[in-house]
């Protein structure tokens, strides 16, 4: 066999395009007309293919020189088809969307347009033409628009409805995320680019109820994914374990602090799990709306939750997201919890990239975290403000405030406390979502005073 007419194995690799390929085409041809070691036979430096070429028949050189030739062109065609489709978007969804799925998706999209009574951002922008566009679509990783929108049709309350199965999703479903990221992060669009990431001047935030009438507890936190993975419903078995490894060995090499404990949730007993429910600590196995996108497989393998030793400090491995990153404490001394997560954030991301998007900023399970995925919030008592539920909601909404329940999302209030944070994670700095919370609490606290 003649060991030059080799195609070089770069040619698989999506950076390797037709100039390169036309360009080591005459190494392959010069080596089969040479009687002389080839040290240039393999594309671009790599190890050479053969070290000696010896050609007894020009009839035979020139027939092997065509095989050659005709070999390269194909992979160069088939990188071109390669690299076309990738940017189009028909090479990540070409595979064929099994029917099973496209009957449950045509069924799901009529029970979402039936549902009267859901206001989700899904509905809104899941049109029928957007629907028809995106239901044959595949990401690399198998995903398909039946991930996206499942647990909003199943949770017709969403007030959002879509979550992202893996990173490629936010583009190859860009008709469905972009208008539903534009209308949540108040006019972040199509063309907008996420600013570079900026912790701000930390020693400018305040204590926003120093006399401690309003404010119970403050929590600054933010969400991130590690470089390299997917997303919860794309991740194995075995890929959660190597997180929880990487992530766990990191956060107990924190010193000062920020020193702590890492609990795994596999094995944990029962005086273990009662101490972390006991703190507030302890995440169970996701929600509803989680469940239903797909966010629990393998559970409870790969999660855990470490806390520092004075518990100001918080991180939940593989709940949501890869990462939750919370720093918390009585009062409203916000200047003090932020810069301690700012700390913890930069001890823990010079040992584990995370995954960014230059667009999209950091990148995360849920689009309404993209971005910053900074949410600052409070447990407040504003009893004058609260008697008109819808009229707190409105005020909160003028300062691009959330109201949410006592306990978090998709809760009730709790003995009148409310948790009030900032919405915007997008088009803005970390330090300028911090102080939009911070301005408007303070507004907030303004008006009770007065009403």
């Amino acid at each position: 066999m003649w060991e030059c007419a080799t195609i070089p194995k770069n040619f698989s690799h999506p950076i390797y395009n037709v100039h390169d390929a036309l360009r080591d085409l005459p190494y392959c041809l010069r080596c089969s007309s040479l009687d002389f070691s080839i040290p240039s036979c393999s594309p671009s430096g790599t190890s050479p293919i053969s070290s000696k070429v010896k050609v007894k028949d020009n009839g035979q050189m020139e027939n092997r020189s065509i095989a050659v030739l005709l070999s390269a062109i194909a992979a160069a065609i088939a990188v071109v088809y390669f690299q076309w489709s990738k940017r189009s978007g028909i090479g990540s969804s070409s595979k064929m969307v099994d029917q099973e799925v496209l009957d449950k998706l045509e069924a799901d999209f009529r029970k979402l347009q039936d549902a009267k009574g859901c206001k989700s951002l899904l509905k809104k922008h899941l049109t029928r033409e957007v629907f028809d566009k995106l239901k044959n679509k595949k990401t690399a990783m198998g995903a398909t628009l039946l991930d996206i929108i499942q647990s909003g049709v199943e949770n017709l309350d969403s007030g959002v409805g879509v979550y992202a199965p893996d990173a490629e999703s936010y583009t190859l479903f860009g008709d469905l995320f972009n208008p539903i990221i534009e209308e949540y992060h108040v006019g972040f669009g199509p063309s907008d680019k996420h600013p570079s990431r900026d912790f701000g001047n930390v020693n400018s935030l305040v204590n926003v109820d120093p006399k401690g009438e309003f404010v119970i507890s403050t929590r600054v936190r933010c969400g991130r994914s590690l470089q390299g993975y997917p997303f919860n419903p794309c991740l194995t078995e075995q890929q959660y374990r190597e997180m929880e490894e990487k992530v766990s060995t990191t956060l107990q090499g924190m010193t000062g602090e920020l020193k702590g404990t890492y609990y795994p949730l596999t094995g944990m007993d029962k005086d273990t799990q009662q101490k972390l429910i006991d703190d507030h600590f302890l995440f169970k196995e996701g929600d509803r709306f989680l469940q239903a996108a797909n966010a629990c497989r393998f559970w409870p393998t790969g999660r855990g939750i470490f806390h520092n030793d004075n518990k100001t400090f918080l991180v939940w491995v593989n709940e949501e997201d890869h990462l939750r990153i919370i720093s918390m404490q009585k009062g409203g001394d916000l200047k003090q919890i932020y810069k301690r997560l700012v700390d913890a954030v930069n001890i823990i991301e010079s040992r584990l990239p995370f995954s960014h998007d230059e667009r999209l900023g950091f990148l995360t399970f849920c689009p309404t975290n993209l971005g910053t995925t900074i949410r600052a919030s409070v447990h407040i008592k504003v009893p004058k403000l609260a008697r008109n539920k819808e009229q707190l909601e409105a005020i909160a909404g003028r300062y691009n405030l959330q109201v949410r329940g006592t306990r978090g999302e998709h809760t009730e209030s709790e003995g009148g406390v409310y948790d009030i944070s900032n919405k915007r994670r997008m088009g803005l700095t970390e330090f300028q979502a911090v102080k939009e919370m911070q301005d408007g609490i303070l507004e907030l606290i303004k008006m009770e005073k007065a009403a």
